[in-house]
């Protein structure tokens, strides 16, 4: 008996206290609840039917709760309990490979995942004397963007188009050159179809790209409160990995829809609305987003976050609220152009609206020696061919640019899924921009750029490697380059008048 008295001396029951709110009324993706004097922002609550919530709006009388999920088992009435902890996320190895919701959750019927580590959905980003410089570059495999708008790891740029103008292949595209390099991919879909998320996955697992991805996905038929937070989850699994000492590449697909989804939550919640009915604060919401991505100093891990954010503009108005905002954010945008698209010009970046802030800092060495040259080509031949279509006469000197630019368009377009290794991309390159295809007709560029990079990759490995791996091109490699590829474009030529002869 000894025992148990001395047991049931521990065990004494005792009073506890908890603050229970009551709801009273519940919106669409929104609750307001009355009862939680004490309540904290952006405190987790619990709801009936174990739903969760975030505090959101903090006023005298009630408090504005953001559902995390959908209200059919709520009504006016039911109770609120505070739960004194902030929303977080499962963070780990284990989640790559996935696909998962904005709460850490599986939806890829591959299993539970059992991670040990939670951390906050909400961080505060790197202080600056944790940063370093943008110098290392993360390669997408197209010609125009790692040539004429080069990215590097740590960097933000912004893709930006009016819709079906192939912004999410760009994004695709970069994700699958990164097999092999050692960069971990986060794609995030926010408020997007089913049916497109689940075309998208089948393109990562065609190309075997799961294995270093991430997918989190909070489509549209998710409350606005889940798609809110889909990027803030998808970054801090990002976080994870960047601290650790890895390169992480995070695509938000698209933040146009996030804006739009934050709006209805303002709305639902009786803020302000100000310009364009966004509330006051949205571009605070983008800015704490997207200061995470950085390159952290070696003392700090050494990893990188490169974030390429995604918006949609309405007949390519980049002057409208939210791309403006992500643009003065952002350190470069990609713009897209409806008209290039409809040309068939892909990928269809308008190269004269695009600009890298990064610039050749975070460029290959040997692009440098060709990407000067190229875009001040190409920009010059855009100008003149809006001349051109007036009719005028134009001289002979003229004439020779703008067939040199149309050969440098052409060499810079590329087919979707097919992104090339660097040595592959500077070959053809150096071909358009020294002029050694002003005699191919503009229909076999394609044909002449694929015999160049074959004959280049089966004849001078060794200058490859070379290119690859950040080295300078001496004098005698871009001699030995010129004469593969004047080999090959003449034996093409010599060929092509046999036949035709």
């Amino acid at each position: 008996m000894g025992a148990l008295e001395a047991v049931l001396q521990r065990e004494r029951m005792g009073l506890t206290t908890r603050e229970v709110g009551r709801i009273v009324s519940v919106g669409a993706g929104v609750a307001r609840v009355r009862g939680l004097p004490r309540v904290q922002a952006e405190e987790l609550v619990s709801l009936q039917g174990g739903l969760l919530g975030l505090a959101h709006n903090l006023d005298r009388d009630e408090v504005g709760v953001v559902l995390l999920g959908p209200q059919r088992t709520l009504s006016a009435g039911s109770l609120v309990h505070r739960t004194f902890r902030i929303l977080d996320i499962p963070v780990g190895e284990e989640l790559i490979g996935r696909v998962v919701d904005a709460l850490g959750r599986p939806i890829d019927e591959h299993g539970a995942v059992r991670l040990r580590e939670r951390r906050p959905v909400e961080r505060p980003a790197p202080p600056i004397l944790h940063r370093a410089p943008v110098t290392r570059p993360l390669q997408t495999g197209l010609k125009v963007v790692d040539s004429l708008l080069p990215i590097g790891r740590g960097q933000r740029e912004l893709i930006l188009g009016d819709r079906q103008t192939g912004k999410t292949a760009i994004a695709l595209d970069a994700i699958l050159n990164q097999r092999n390099k050692g960069v971990l991919c986060i794609y995030c879909a926010i408020g997007q179809r089913s049916s497109a998320v689940a075309k998208l996955l089948a393109y990562l697992r065609r190309h075997d790209a799961m294995s270093y991805c991430i997918v989190v996905v909070a489509s549209a038929d998710e409350p606005p409160g889940v798609q809110h937070i889909a990027p803030f989850a998808a970054t801090t699994m990002a976080e994870y990995f960047m601290e650790q000492g890895r390169d992480v590449l995070i695509v938000y697909d698209d933040l146009t829809r996030h804006a739009r989804a934050y709006r209805e939550l303002s709305l639902l919640l009786r803020r302000p609305p100000g310009r364009e009915a966004y509330p006051g604060d949205i571009f605070y919401v983008h800015s704490r987003l997207l200061e995470r991505a950085t390159q952290l100093r070696k003392e700090y891990g050494g990893g990188s976050l490169t974030a390429l954010p995604i918006a949609e503009t309405q007949s390519q108005n980049i002057a409208a609220y939210i791309p403006t905002n992500l643009i003065s954010i952002t350190d470069g945008q990609i713009v897209l152009s409806p008209q290039l698209f409809r040309k068939g010009i892909l990928p269809a970046i308008d190269v004269g609206r695009s600009v890298s802030r990064i610039g050749g800092k975070a460029q290959l060495p040997c692009y440098r020696a060709v990407a000067g040259e190229l875009r001040l080509s190409y920009a010059q031949f855009e100008e003149m061919e809006v001349f051109a279509r007036f009719g005028t006469r134009l001289d002979d000197a003229t004439i020779a640019m703008l067939e040199r630019g149309r050969r440098i368009r052409a060499i810079l377009q590329q087919p979707q899924y097919e992104p090339l290794p660097v040595p592959e991309q500077m070959v053809a390159l150096l071909a358009a921009s020294g002029g050694l295809l002003n005699a191919t007709s503009i229909d076999k560029v394609a044909l002449v750029e694929k015999v160049i990079r074959n004959a280049v990759t089966a004849e001078l490995p060794a200058v490859c490697q070379r290119m690859e791996s950040g080295i300078r091109l001496s004098a005698e490699d871009r001699e030995d380059l010129l004469r593969v590829i004047r080999g090959a474009v003449n034996g093409i030529t010599e060929t092509g008048n046999d036949a035709s002869a």
